[in-house]
């Protein structure tokens, strides 16, 4: 099974994450920077991560690659999604552009997989929840960079059981 990550980063921490999802999902890690359509569409499972920027906005490279990211047709195809944010200095939009993402991808067909619990942040407000969960998996390396590893390890778990081509070779 073909794996995409595709990510924007402003400081590296996206990236280092990227890099970490990738690994254990045997995957190809893509800067949004760089990304194209074909990166989007060419793989079986696509996973988009993107940092909260201020108050609740898209990192940089991010806003023109919704201009990509806009043209593709998920229609049934699996989307997971990774998000970092704050959630002591921006308690009211953590994690917002996990979200904002998300509402693209499925306006688009996509099906999004890998929510994670709430539990264990401690915030006001997230467009990245829905249902009560958070639509992808969310990393606060400011406040629980700790806790990285674990999610991450939980997280790509909960992706191979949902996706069990992700632990067959082919």
């Amino acid at each position: 099974m073909k794996v995409t990550v595709i990510y924007g980063t402003d400081n590296g921490n996206t990236r280092n994450i990227a890099e970490q999802v990738a690994a254990q999902m045997d995957g190809r890690v893509v800067e949004i920077s760089t990304a194209t359509k074909a990166d989007f569409e060419e793989c079986d499972l696509l996973v988009l991560g993107t940092p909260t920027s201020g108050y609740g906005d898209l990192q940089a490279d991010w806003e023109s690659g919704m201009k990509v990211l806009t043209q593709v047709d998920f229609a049934g195809r699996p989307v997971a999604l990774f998000g970092l944010g704050d959630q002591i200095t921006y308690a009211d939009t953590f994690a917002d552009a996990m979200g904002e993402i998300y509402e693209v991808v499925t306006e688009k067909g996509a099906e999004v997989i890998g929510s994670t619990a709430k539990e264990g942040y401690d915030f006001f407000s997230s467009r990245a929840l829905v249902e009560d969960v958070f639509v992808g998996l969310v990393v606060d390396e400011d406040n629980q960079s700790e806790m990285t590893e674990g999610r991450i390890a939980a997280w790509v778990t909960a992706l191979k059981e949902r996706v069990p081509q992700l632990t067959t070779e082919g």
